[in-house]
């Protein structure tokens, strides 16, 4: 598992995460298509190279790396590859 965005993230979706991150892997942005759409942000786990920037910048605490998914929100994880495998 790579980083993944959760529930926090939710009706937020503030972007120092997409500003953050060194290999452009969250989407949607401000100004990409469906960003008003989304109820969230999304790590693409195929490009995300595991750096923490993302964590370190969310102001709702919605990043979580490898092992530190709580597992009520588990399904994000799937969430988050479905949104770039369709």
């Amino acid at each position: 598992m790579t980083y993944v965005i959760a529930e926090p993230c939710i009706g937020v979706k503030d972007t120092a995460c997409t500003d953050a991150c060194p290999v452009d892997c969250i989407h949607p942005r401000k100004d990409e298509p469906g960003f008003a759409e989304s109820d969230q942000l999304f790590i693409n786990p195929d490009e995300c190279i595991e750096c923490g920037a993302c964590a370190a910048v969310c102001p709702v605490g919605a990043c979580f790396g490898p092992g530190e998914l709580p597992e009520k929100w588990s399904s994000f994880e799937q969430k988050n590859a479905d949104h770039y495998r369709t």
